[in-house]
């Protein structure tokens, strides 16, 4: 027999912990660019992306995100304040990756 409790206890749980993750690390990434930190990989290094950039449009990407960079209202401050925030961010959403997979592994209960 199915216990429907449980099994409506496991569909929100992993809702829930799925919107977590996801909010966190959406929050860190804006987080990180607020800072003034550009997540922009060269094509060199990365050469497994469904899009890989030419050497002149990363540039121009380069050049557009120091721009914006150098627009950013921001205190020296608060900009150091947003990027603890932001790999603090990160640091919740991998701790939360590996509550999970301990919740998993029957082997890490013993």
């Amino acid at each position: 027999m199915i216990d429907w409790s449980a099994f409506l206890i496991v569909s929100v749980a992993s809702l829930f912990s799925a919107a977590l993750l996801v909010s966190l690390y959406s929050l860190g990434l804006r987080l990180l660019t607020t800072a003034g930190r550009i997540p922009l990989v060269d094509p060199l290094e990365f050469t497994g992306a469904i899009t890989v950039l030419t050497p002149k449009k990363a540039a121009k990407q380069l050049k557009r995100a120091r721009k914006a960079a150098a627009a950013n209202p921001l205190t020296s401050g608060m900009k150091r304040l947003a990027l603890f925030a932001g790999y603090a961010c990160f640091v919740l959403c991998g701790l939360a990756v590996l509550y999970g997979v301990y919740l998993i592994v029957p082997a890490l209960h013993r």
